[in-house]
Formats: structure tokens, sequence, C-alpha cells
């Protein structure tokens, strides 16, 4: 085989091809929660949930168009998005839980965004299921690259 000849990005290492349908699986979920909050129980966003959504929304299509054929170079488009989106989901858990000062909070105007009108389980909000669900997309995503590169 040739070093310089470039190496084949459809080939689908042993599992690869499942986290990133597993990675696709959250993005959809949490998609389609965030439209039924919104649309359905008419729970309005606050700036930073948009945000949330501005980085996880474009990662359904990204992971689904990365699955057929199976492309392992998707891992570049995605991850970035998901890094970004976790640490906005991040902030947002710290301004919920009352640890950033009240002059840096993004919501001044508008739905605030310490207010969560949905707690299950006495600590389960959005912005901390945001989390979880960017955090576990990333993790999916780093195993995809480790999986592809052996």
């Amino acid at each position: 085989m040739n070093a310089s000849a470039p190496e084949r990005q459809d080939a689908s290492p042993d599992g690869a091809w499942t986290l990133v349908f597993l990675a696709w699986l959250i993005a959809s979920a949490s998609t389609l929660g965030a439209l039924f909050l919104s649309q359905v129980m008419d729970i309005a966003p606050c700036v930073l949930c948009w945000y949330q959504r501005i980085f996880m929304f474009p990662l359904v299509f990204i992971l689904a168009a990365g699955l057929f054929p199976f492309d392992t170079r998707l891992v570049r488009y995605a991850l970035p998005l998901t890094v970004v989106g976790w640490m906005i989901a991040l902030f947002h858990v710290l301004v919920v839980a009352g640890i950033v000062p009240e002059n840096i909070r993004p919501c001044a105007q508008g739905i605030p965004c310490k207010d969560q009108p949905i707690e299950w389980f006495g600590f389960l909000t959005i912005p901390s299921l945001s989390l979880i669900a960017f955090s576990l997309i990333g993790l999916l995503l780093i195993s995809t690259h480790f999986k592809a590169s052996k």
C-alpha cells in the first residue's frame, strides 16, 4: 500500500458506526424534547436555551449524514459543535445553581435563565439534561475517533 494514499473514510471500523448512531439518537431525542417543551408544553426558552439549541439541532443532520455511508471525518464537524454546546450548558447549570455572579448573567431581559419550570427527581432541570446530552454525545464522538483510528 502506498504511504501517501488517502485512508479510506467510508470503512466502518467495528463499533464506530454504532457509537455515531447512539450519538445521533441522543441528539435526536434532545431536539425532539426541546421542541416538545416549547411547542407542546408552551415553555418559552431563555437565551441560554436558544444558544444550546443552536449547537444541538445541527448535530441531528451532521451525524445522520455521516452514517450513510459511514464517514469517520464527521467527528471533526460534530465535535466542535458538541464542545461549544457543552460549555454553554455548563454555564447555564452554573447560572441555575447560583454560582455565576449576577453581573455576568446573560438573561437580563426576557425569560430568566435561573428560573426552571421543570425539575425532575429534585435535581434534573432542562440545563442539566442538556449538559448530560452534550457530554454523552462528546464521549461517543471521542470514542468513535479512537475506534476509527485503529
